[in-house]
């Protein structure tokens, strides 16, 4: 079995690459960048490819088909970013990976923490000696509606969390679990825009869902609502969301995903302008928090998405049943 490793990173994963990749008898073959068509061609030569979030569009999907890899694994729960339609119709397989949903689950809590208590205002404050009170009034999260958008096993977690504190738990899921109804109450959407004071996404992104969050939908929201996004940049209309953050409609956003951050986080730019408007925007509010798509970045969680991608990668090439085989 041969992998080919793009976007490899030896500072993190590559511990875990060579001790996982004895354990099942892969032969790797890596490179630091993220594929492009003019890098695709060191694939050739090998059975399947592990990537993370970048985009691989229909082209590359098409490049790597030619080059005869069999499945696409990327080392992410989400996998928006390939272009399933071109894979499915080509036959090119593709694979995510799973992690456990504590270091996403413990990152929400913490951007609902930082955006209820004004963290940011205070900590950019305190850079500079004020040490004054105005301004950095916050309120309590036990004493909130807590809207939660997707109960998946991430989104549960964090409603474990919020049920500890004692935050009232409104849930929202086309499918309801039982496990999550006795800390939380089902409810519909337009209920809960309209009860929560603070509401956090726990959802993937799909056509379906594409900007959720809308000049619309914030229209039913309360006033100062607090917005938490550690799911997918795609469910939030950045323009809706500034304009409403412009006018005081929305009083705080915490966000680890971005519109458009493909190309742009997990790269040094700090020499280059910024090339999405939306986030230097954002970035500008004092009462908005943005990080680098960091939620998922636990020892922990990197361990578990290369044993993910190269066991998918393994279990393909042996005709067994993948657990982690998407878009079938």
């Amino acid at each position: 079995m041969k992998i080919f490793v793009y976007s490899y990173r030896k500072f993190d994963e590559e511990p875990f690459f060579q001790a996982i990749a004895e354990e099942f008898g892969a032969k790797l073959g890596v490179c630091s960048d993220a594929p492009t068509m003019e890098n695709a061609c060191l694939a050739e030569g090998y059975d399947y490819i592990s990537i993370i979030t970048t985009r691989i569009d229909a082209d590359l999907v098409t490049r790597f088909y030619e080059l005869g890899i069999k499945m696409i694994s990327t080392r992410t729960i989400g996998y928006d970013h390939i272009d399933m339609e071109q894979a499915k119709r080509l036959g090119v397989k593709v694979s995510n990976a799973t992690y456990s949903p504590y270091c996403v689950a413990d990152y929400a809590l913490m951007l609902m923490l930082m955006c209820v208590r004004k963290m940011k205002f205070i900590m950019s404050k305190a850079a500079i000696q004020d040490f004054s009170l105005p301004g950095n009034i916050g309120k309590e999260l036990p004493r909130m509606t807590v809207g939660i958008i997707g109960t998946g096993k991430i989104g549960e977690t964090v409603i474990h969390y919020l049920a500890g504190i004692g935050c009232r738990i409104l849930a929202y899921d086309l499918y309801e679990k039982e496990s999550v109804k006795q800390y939380a109450r089902y409810v519909s959407l337009d209920e809960l825009y309209r009860e929560s004071d603070l509401i956090s996404l726990h959802i993937p992104a799909s056509s379906e869902d594409y900007h959720m969050i809308s000049e619309d939908s914030i229209r039913k929201m309360k006033d100062q609502v607090i917005l938490v996004n550690t799911a997918r940049g795609s469910l939030i209309d950045s323009e809706a969301l500034i304009r409403n953050l412009e006018n005081g409609k929305i009083g705080a956003a915490g966000l680890d995903v971005v519109e458009n951050e493909f190309g742009l986080y997990y790269y040094d730019k700090k020499r280059e302008a910024m090339d999405n408007r939306e986030l230097a925007i954002l970035k500008s509010f004092p009462n908005v928090i943005v990080t680098p798509h960091m939620a998922f970045y636990t020892n922990e969680a990197v361990r578990d998405m290369v044993y993910s991608s190269i066991k998918s990668c393994y279990l393909d090439s042996e005709g067994k049943e993948n657990p982690w085989l998407v878009g079938k």
